[in-house]
């Protein structure tokens, strides 16, 4: 199975959710009246793309009625389609490599998001992509969370760069930052604290970090890539916008989208925040996270 059916498969549950209910919406109405339209927008909201968005979405039916644009309920659903992949297809969402020397992904997200796991995914994908990939366990506030990296480093046959539990994650990510310029490696990706509550440490702690890394490779980190769980919703678009206050972050990492209904929070986060989604996970395996592919994921969620 390739990646557009697995994420087609994972999408399963937002799709009856959303696009077959609108379907369904569509049938029972002959022409469009303020019925449909409820309907329609409450089918959204309930697909978690969210009030903001829905409303923008809601929006643009209105003009695209008013414009002729619509004028069956048949209309509707490539309409929508259209306008979807327009959110999503906004801003940059490729992953910014350096041009020469190591380049550097700095990981953060609270802690059951998948953020670990997403690493040593990503150290798959790239070490797949024939590049040389460093790990750097600098979330040293949990043994768990050094010892989950070291297995992924196992499996992926990839180095880890570690300290012991409680150290200066500032220092790890700076032994981390000499190891991977001197080894010349082609990727670094730093493992970060996912402590949302204590906000003012974090950011701080972050900030130390963006300093070290910047000192010694300028323009690093290329990326701060933040881990949010599909299946938390509105929840994930909630811990985005708190992380965004606390560092500068350059886009999403998505996990969890199958065998969830909330699919649609990838629309959300998109339009509400202004974030790019650049990665997707779709399943447990190791190939099952991918770059975002904006139109692929529409297709997908609309079953083409």
């Amino acid at each position: 199975m390739g990646f557009f059916d697995r994420l087609k498969k994972g999408l399963n549950k937002t799709r009856e959710n959303l696009t077959n209910k609108i379907e369904k919406i569509i049938i029972g109405y002959a022409d469009i009246d303020e019925d449909l339209l409820d309907e329609l927008e409450e089918t959204l909201i309930m697909a978690d793309v969210g009030v903001k968005t829905t409303d923008k979405l809601m929006t643009a039916v209105r003009k695209g009625i008013k414009k002729k644009e619509i004028n069956t309920p048949e209309d509707l659903k490539p309409f929508l389609q259209h306008e979807i992949v327009k959110i999503l297809t906004a801003g940059e969402d490729t992953t910014r490599i350096a041009e020469q020397g190591p380049t550097v992904l700095l990981v953060i997200g609270v802690n059951g998001a998948g953020k670990t796991t997403t690493i040593g995914k990503l150290a798959a994908y790239y070490k797949g992509q024939g590049k040389s990939v460093l790990l750097a366990a600098a979330d040293t506030f949990r043994a768990a969370a050094i010892d989950q990296l070291e297995v992924w480093g196992q499996r992926t046959g990839v180095p880890v760069i570690k300290h012991e539990e409680g150290s200066d994650p500032a220092a790890v990510a700076f032994d981390a930052v000499k190891a991977a310029v001197a080894r010349k490696v082609d990727m670094l990706i730093i493992d970060t604290a996912g402590r949302l509550q204590t906000k003012s440490n974090l950011m701080q702690e972050l900030e130390k970090i963006n300093r070290v890394i910047g000192r010694e490779i300028p323009g690093a980190p290329h990326e701060t890539l933040l881990v949010l769980d599909a299946t938390t919703g509105q929840n994930a678009i909630s811990q985005a916008e708190l992380f965004t206050k606390a560092a500068p972050i350059t886009g999403v990492v998505l996990t969890k989208l199958d065998g969830t209904a909330k699919g649609g929070v990838v629309i959300g986060i998109k339009s509400q925040l202004s974030m790019p989604v650049k990665w997707i996970g779709v399943g447990e395996g190791v190939e099952d996270m991918r770059p975002f592919n904006a139109e692929d994921f529409a297709k997908a969620l609309f079953g083409n």
